[in-house]
């Protein structure tokens, strides 16, 4: 069974740092591309960043780039979002995600809070 796990969450402070993780499970990690997306208060989820399965490219939303960075470990079966210089808007959900035999999976969410 498709499993997607997300850690890392929890409050920091306006310019500060948090690294997220995404442990993955029930497939064949390497195969697959890889998405953050996240969803704040009232909001709609938007995509966050992408990364191929072989790592080789990244892709972020406009907003973030120079800020988040997107990698993944297949060792450990692992996608990462390092997110820096954060700002009370980057507050949300953030959720880790995958497209497996044409249907989206998504991990349960972490909660970023960021303070001003």
């Amino acid at each position: 069974q498709v499993q997607l796990v997300e850690s890392g969450g929890g409050l920091v402070q306006a310019g500060g740092s948090l690294r997220l993780s995404c442990a993955a499970s029930g497939f064949t990690f390497s195969n697959y591309a890889m998405s953050w997306y996240r969803q704040a208060p009232g909001k709609e989820r938007e995509w966050v960043a992408s990364i191929t399965n072989t790592g080789s490219s990244a892709g972020y939303a406009i907003s973030l780039k120079g800020r988040f960075t997107i990698s993944r470990d297949d060792a450990k079966n692992t996608v990462y979002l390092q997110m820096n210089s954060l700002k009370p808007e980057d507050t949300a959900v953030y959720y880790c995600s995958a497209v497996l035999s044409s249907r989206r999976s998504w991990g349960q969410g972490t909660q970023v809070t960021v303070s001003s």
